[in-house]
């Protein structure tokens, strides 16, 4: 006798304990997660070439910049414990101070310019410098390599809408938010999975929500991502009140094939409730066509929304209507007001 399968829990890796009412969000808006692992041992832990791979761009030069200044700090400390002797000047240098006068020896050794106007003088002096030599070499092609890895790894940056709505589309309501490339190469292929968390009877469970279009083969412009609340919806009848009671949280998973590099690259960002605007629709983004007949966006008008107008079934509102947003009321109290 077969039997049915077993549902699979919704969970989507997170697990049902954590993401409680006085936990952070899962996902941050930049993508990256809260959550952390601990426990593990130190050098287990440790990934040098990931952790530089994945630091911003201010963030990698300073910490090579202050790697390039300690090293040279603390081989013109070697030098200085050679003896006042070790490194002598065959020119005028114009820096008198020892101490100066050997980082920057350190500085012309590490990078293999050699002025030639210092040299190094007694054969522990000899040693300190040809360690040094062979440590430039290494540490120069360590971070050409990073650079170069920094350069050519494919990353997709999408801009997603500082904030998402609930309105009107159609027939019916709508979750939507808006998002567009952020660089000028191109992205097709393009995959959306909208994951909708929140916390009921003191668990927290997870829904992936149904998309109008889950997927477009171009992405030249701006992509409005749409979820249609209907009667099957997990947001059916949704307030605003209680996606904030129920720490709501949506995720969203991009994913898609970068045209220049022919490799997947992916993008994720979250909405809480806050972060949610309820009877609003995204302003036009469109700029007038111009005369060669091409088309254009305005990304500085990504984010805006405009007021739209619901009667209480979440239904547009009539042009005689005075007009409310109410469009969420649960259903037993839907039955009260029809």
């Amino acid at each position: 006798m077969s039997h049915p399968p077993a549902t699979e829990p919704k969970d989507l890796g997170f697990g049902s304990v954590i993401g409680g009412a006085n936990e952070a969000r899962l996902l941050n808006r930049d993508g990256s997660f809260t959550s952390r692992r601990d426990g593990l041992p130190f050098l287990s832990s440790l990934s040098f070439y990931h952790y530089f791979l994945t630091l911003s761009w201010p963030r990698f030069f300073g910490i090579m910049a202050a790697l390039y200044l300690a090293a040279n700090t603390m081989f013109a400390l070697a030098y200085l414990a050679c003896g006042p002797n070790a490194l002598i000047a065959t020119t005028a240098t114009g820096v008198h101070d020892a101490f100066w006068r050997a980082f920057f020896f350190s500085v012309e050794t590490l990078a293999t310019v050699g002025y030639g106007n210092v040299t190094p003088n007694g054969l522990v002096a000899h040693f300190v410098m040809t360690s040094e030599s062979l440590a430039g070499l290494l540490v120069f092609a360590l971070g050409t390599g990073l650079v170069f890895a920094r350069f050519s790894r494919p990353t997709a940056a999408v801009l997603f809408s500082t904030r998402a709505v609930i309105g009107p589309y159609h027939d019916r309501t709508a979750f939507m938010f808006r998002i567009a490339n952020g660089r000028s190469n191109q992205l097709v292929e393009l995959e959306a999975k909208v994951l909708y968390s929140r916390i009921e009877n003191a668990v927290r469970t997870y829904d992936q929500l149904d998309l109008e279009r889950t997927r477009v083969v171009f992405f030249p412009l701006s992509w409005t991502i749409v979820h249609p609340i209907d009667e099957r919806s997990p947001l059916f009848g949704v307030t605003p009140e209680m996606l904030a009671a129920n720490d709501a949280e949506f995720m969203i998973m991009l994913g898609g094939t970068d045209e220049t590099f022919s490799q997947t690259v992916q993008a994720r960002s979250s909405y809480k409730a806050p972060e949610i605007r309820f009877g609003h629709r995204f302003a036009n983004i469109y700029n007038p066509v111009d005369a060669n007949g091409v088309v254009s966006i305005d990304l500085r008008k990504l984010s805006d929304t405009e007021p739209a107008l619901l009667d209480h079934r979440g239904q547009p509102d009539a042009p005689h209507h005075t007009g409310h947003f109410s469009a969420y009321i649960p259903p037993a109290q839907r039955e009260l007001a029809d």
